[in-house]
């Protein structure tokens, strides 16, 4: 039984090659449309066309009212990638998933297949065990310094180092400002 819609025809270029394909969905919807996907493939009997749906990620360090935690956060949103060999069948069972709105390509509908490098950096940015640290700081905030030395001082913030964790804040001491190295649990905005 084809599966395919009287609208695809002329649409899907066949490959007989495995390729990974970006897929729109609404946003806030990607774990959704992930699951959902793996479903009908399962159902569908689509598991010899469609190989792996996956919502790209990569964990990233927060630094929120001075606690670090490590979150997963979504590389693109609005998007799911699918590693299929594209058919009629297959185009056909990926665009009438519920909350996909398209595959990326020139018109949404004509799917084009992501390089073997944007795939590599993904995947590579996905496995990474630590992400950076994102700080809610900026160069020119007021914060004030709760640990260490300078404990109770005012300061502004003059660098932020992400990778590391650690700013560096303008400090008053004797009458000028002073560049001290904190890291970033060491302060709160003000």
């Amino acid at each position: 039984m084809a599966l395919h819609s009287p609208q695809s025809k002329g649409h899907i270029e066949r490959s007989a090659t495995r390729q990974w394909y970006a897929v729109q969905t609404y946003s806030g919807y990607e774990e959704a449309v992930a699951r959902y996907l793996r479903q009908r493939v399962e159902s569908l009997a689509m598991g010899d066309k469609i190989f792996q749906v996956l919502v790209p990620k990569e964990k990233k360090v927060r630094v929120k009212g001075g606690r670090r935690t490590t979150v997963e956060e979504k590389i693109y949103p609005g998007y799911v990638l699918v590693d299929m060999i594209l058919t009629e069948d297959s185009w056909y069972v990926v665009r009438n998933t519920p909350r996909v709105t398209g595959f990326v390509g020139p018109d949404n509908t004509t799917p084009t297949p992501l390089s073997r490098e944007e795939v590599e950096n993904l995947l590579s940015r996905s496995d990474k065990e630590e992400g950076r640290v994102s700080l809610d700081l900026q160069v020119g905030d007021l914060v004030k310094i709760t640990d260490g030395p300078f404990k109770e001082y005012d300061g502004k913030v003059a660098e932020v180092n992400e990778e590391k964790g650690s700013i560096k804040v303008l400090v008053p001491i004797f009458g000028r400002d002073t560049a001290v190295e904190l890291d970033s649990l060491q302060v709160r905005k003000v």
